[in-house]
């Protein structure tokens, strides 16, 4: 059974080109930055969790919620093909028993944070928000796009990011914790204009304080899809 089924719905997606020497304290054992063309990407990503269960069950107050993350991509080599994964700086939920869970199995680094978001559509225009309050400050990441759906291109920029289906945290400098994230092919939403009013140095770390003068490379929205988080596995790394 999946240690976790949800939906992740309206992912809004920044995209900022970094030096690959940011990441390098970050980065699990055993794996290796994955670049697009030449380029290292750490990305902002804003969501809705729907329909949440853990091993198959709903849990009271923590079926739907927002999270906002910190990301970058990275890749591993086993079994003669590439795993292409991603590697959370931070992920920002609601809910104080998700941090709890996904910092002690998983090793990851949530942090429980206020919440706030908006959806919202006219006639021409679809309006996507998330909200996250940092010592007493709301931070927001907003996109105006299409209302339509559109296909992903494939070899974009878009499907690089959107496309990669597994986790990876960093335990130690020897151990990696890896799991799999399932879902179908995603779609997207042609973004028109976006707003990011983010402290990223203060909600992310010293190491992220750049940030807040880089404009973002990209900026995507796509509808997202139902989702399985896969049960994790360790893995040790030997030194040579």
């Amino acid at each position: 059974m999946s240690f976790l089924k949800a939906e992740w719905r309206k992912l809004a997606i920044a995209n900022y080109v970094i030096n690959p020497v940011t990441l390098s304290n970050y980065l699990p054992a055993g794996t290796e930055l994955d670049l697009w063309e030449g380029k290292c990407y750490v990305s902002l990503v804003g969501f809705m969790f729907l329909n949440t269960k853990l091993i198959g069950i709903k849990i009271p107050f923590h079926v739907n919620f927002e999270e906002v993350n910190l990301r970058f991509y990275v890749k591993r080599f086993e079994n003669g093909t590439w795993k292409r994964g991603v590697v959370f700086i931070k992920e920002i939920v609601p809910k104080p028993a998700l941090t709890l869970v996904a910092n002690t199995i998983y090793k990851e680094n949530y942090e429980t944070l206020p919440m706030l978001h908006k959806w919202e559509e006219n006639d021409s225009d679809r309006i996507v928000a998330y909200q996250w309050k940092k010592n007493k400050q709301w931070q927001s990441f907003k996109i105006i796009s299409d209302i339509e759906l559109s296909e992903i291109p494939e070899n974009s920029e878009t499907e690089f990011i959107t496309e990669h289906y597994w986790g990876y945290a960093k335990v130690n400098e020897k151990i990696t914790n890896e799991y799999e994230v399932t879902h179908s092919k995603w779609r997207q939403y042609k973004v028109k204009s976006s707003e990011i009013k983010v402290d990223f140095g203060v909600v992310y770390g010293n190491d992220f304080d750049f940030l807040n003068n880089l404009k973002p490379e990209s900026v995507m929205l796509t509808e997202g899809s139902e989702i399985t988080v896969e049960n994790k596995r360790t893995i040790k790394i030997e030194s040579h």
